[in-house]
């Protein structure tokens, strides 16, 4: 089970945010909807921080539609005034919709022609109660993915089944544990996650194990770092401290550090 905060670096600096289930006719597209919302003081911002899911989105904000590809870095964006977001978090198998090479969407953000979309999502927003507008938003937003979704393939499936467990099992270090337990040689798996995702497994895992170093680092201060490090795969503390300044841009200590100030 994915926790709820994971990948979003400050929890408490959010705005009202949300993550709904995917209805089950979508449910082999996307993982979950995501929906944020703020009303922040004027002349203010709010830096929202995440390490993104190895994956792409498509996201509905009020003035457009943007297709969100992977990311290989921590990232942010500044919020301002008053607004929301209704995005997908896509799974592998939704990419040939939107793309034949999702390596080239990497660190991009793209206007996207869905001009239908737009307005469904933009009109279930105006709903003054909040449940039944973000019941009403993921269900015009499904709507147009079982309309305009090309169908599932059985290689998309195959590549649904990687994502998931690169990112759902701990036990999963390498590309050779992952070819194992899905009984594939492991350069089918590679060529799976570049065709579906944009990504190189070895990516998706070092992607896991960060968020989830992040989280713990963040919720346990009583654990110490190198116990962190030992526990999830890192090869010391160094080796973690090198992946968060490198990933993230600051050092574990630093973070939790500035976790215990805020």
């Amino acid at each position: 089970m994915t926790s709820k905060d994971r990948g979003i670096l400050y929890p408490a600096r959010l705005p009202d945010f949300h993550r709904l289930p995917a209805p089950e006719p979508v449910a082999e597209l996307v993982r979950w909807f995501w929906i944020p919302e703020w009303d922040i003081a004027p002349g203010r911002t709010s830096r929202q921080h995440l390490m993104s899911f190895p994956t792409s989105n498509l996201v509905v904000q009020t003035n457009l539609v943007m297709l969100s590809g992977p990311t290989t870095r921590a990232s942010y964006r500044d919020l301002s005034g008053r607004g929301w977001a209704v995005g997908a978090l896509l799974r592998p198998a939704a990419m040939p919709t939107f793309t034949a090479a999702p390596v080239d969407l990497r660190d991009t953000v793209a206007p996207f022609e869905a001009p239908d979309l737009h307005e469904a999502v933009v009109e279930a927003m105006t709903i003054v109660d909040r449940d039944e507008r973000h019941a009403a938003a993921v269900e015009v937003f499904s709507t147009w993915f079982a309309k305009n979704a090309l169908s599932v393939t059985d290689q998309g499936r195959q590549a649904n089944e990687l994502a998931e467990l690169l990112d759902g099992d701990a036990e999963v270090r390498t590309l050779d544990d992952a070819a194992a337990r899905m009984h594939v040689a492991p350069r089918t798996l590679h060529r799976l996650a570049t065709r579906y995702v944009g990504l190189s497994p070895a990516e998706m895992i070092r992607r896991r194990r960060l968020q989830e170093a992040a989280e713990r680092v963040r919720t346990e201060p009583g654990v110490s770092l190198a116990e962190i490090a030992t526990e999830l795969g890192y090869a010391d503390h160094g080796h973690l401290t090198r992946e968060f300044r490198e990933r993230l841009g600051f050092t574990p200590s630093g973070y939790r550090a500035e976790i215990d100030e805020s």
